[in-house]
């Protein structure tokens, strides 16, 4: 029983994963505190625009509400 629980503590498989998703959510973090309010306005403006663009590309009609 010793020897497993042993084997299974000196295994490290997946560590690397683990620290790769470790190291993506603090730089996310980092990005979001660090440029929070520009990528809001990038991605307002970009959805104003994409609005914009389908509202003429389907004549001046609104989008049917789902």
């Amino acid at each position: 029983m010793n020897a497993s629980i042993r084997t299974f503590l000196k295994e490290e498989d997946g560590v690397t994963a683990l620290e790769y998703g470790l190291l993506a959510a603090m730089v996310a973090g980092v990005l979001v505190a660090v440029a929070g309010p520009q990528i809001r306005t990038f991605f307002t403006t970009l959805f104003t625009t994409l609005t914009g663009f389908l509202t003429t590309a389907s004549n001046g009609s609104p989008p049917p509400s789902t």
